[in-house]
């Protein structure tokens, strides 16, 4: 029966982190689910960052400490007060054996010492615990970090039997782990420009759609600025496509660099030579100083001809915005405009008084031999 409880233990812990959909999830899961599965009071799942040199906490579950938050932001401990992490454990693969868990209480250690273990008993009393588990992560064949375990003070100690099934729990963790970074690279490409490595139409798309919902609900200030990177085509035809590539290149870079200056700004390549910067809360005078410092800078690139920027956000008096279509036609209309008239400043939306032209050029149909340039910008993904 005990078998039965500890597989079914393992099956939810399984489909626990196979349903975490981002990388705080998986790791909720992976310690919540070992938690329960090893009668726990408390479990945390940590990384060992090699680099820094320290063992930095991921998350906090169960019973947790005032000093204990759940997705801490500076918890880590200097991997020299964990030694077992560097050194017993790769003492032990080197031999041929395998990552086991091991067992340590508040007055020393249980089962499986890995011959070092002051820091934890040291921790677990300065918490009120009285035992706990330390099961290493081992992912694409090195030490990921660790899955720990704790149990309350009267509670019963861990055996033998728990470690060796805490070892089982950090393989599945391992699992979940990898799988966890396949869907992030996955999402990574879907939402990544290649060559610039700035977000892409479709990341865009998603996120103007949800903004403008957000505005529609609670009034949030949306703000979209759209550019399309003067000269490129001359770029391309002189010096070849190479060169064309580090101009998108540098100006990604000034994009990123400017949209900084808003906070919590997404910028992104929609395709070709067209760029965009999209804001959401920040006041529009705020996206306008960004974009128009991105003007200042685009004219500076080396063999590019400027840019030409448009501006269109919900603070401004361009109607009523039902959609993320509309605001995106307003944004190209003025980038349309400040083209036109090869301004070295953006155009915004609906600051050109009554009848502001931009508007009206957004609002109008289409003429088909003036305007296929703009025509994706009313089509859904």
């Amino acid at each position: 029966m005990a078998e039965d409880k500890r597989l079914a233990a393992v099956v939810a812990l399984a489909q626990g982190m196979a349903a975490a959909r981002t990388p705080r999830d998986s790791w909720q899961a992976a310690a919540r689910g070992a938690c329960r599965a090893l009668d726990g009071s408390f479990a945390a799942l940590s990384v060992w960052e090699r680099e820094l040199g320290r063992l930095r906490v991921l998350v906090n579950v169960g019973d947790r400490r005032p000093d204990e938050e759940e997705f801490p932001e500076s918890e880590a401990y200097p991997v020299h007060q964990f030694p077992e992490i560097t050194e017993f454990l790769h003492e032990r693969w080197a031999g041929g054996r395998g990552p086991n868990a091991w067992v340590e209480t508040a007055e020393g250690t249980a089962a499986g010492t890995p011959g070092y273990f002051h820091q934890r008993v040291a921790a677990l009393r300065r918490r009120g615990r009285g035992c706990c588990v330390v099961a290493p992560v081992v992912l694409h064949g090195r030490a990921w970090g660790e899955l720990y375990v704790a149990r309350a003070v009267k509670a019963p100690v861990f055996d033998r039997g728990d470690a060796d099934f805490a070892t089982v729990l950090a393989a599945v963790v391992a699992a979940g782990l990898a799988q966890t970074e396949r869907l992030e690279e996955a999402r990574r490409l879907a939402y990544t420009d290649p060559l610039t490595g700035l977000a892409n139409r479709r990341a865009v798309d998603v996120r103007l759609g949800e903004a403008v919902e957000r505005h529609r609900g609670e009034g949030v200030v949306v703000s979209l600025v759209v550019c399309d990177l003067n000269g490129l085509k001359r770029v391309n035809d002189t010096f070849g496509h190479a060169v064309g590539d580090r101009l998108l290149e540098r100006f990604g870079s000034v994009l990123s660099l400017c949209g900084a200056m808003v906070p919590g700004a997404l910028v992104a390549r929609l395709g070709g030579d067209e760029f965009c910067l999209l804001a959401v809360g920040p006041p529009a005078d705020e996206v306008v100083k960004a974009a128009d410092e991105l003007c200042r800078r685009a004219g500076e690139l080396e063999l590019g001809e400027g840019v030409a920027c448009g501006v269109a956000s919900t603070e401004d008096p361009i109607g009523e915005v039902q959609d993320a279509r509309r605001l995106f036609r307003l944004a190209d209309a003025a980038q349309y405009r400040a083209k036109a008239l090869r301004a070295d400043r953006p155009v915004v939306a609906g600051r050109e008084g009554p009848g502001d032209p931009v508007v009206r050029l957004a609002d109008e149909p289409p003429h088909p031999a003036a305007a296929e340039r703009r025509r994706f910008r009313g089509r859904r993904p």
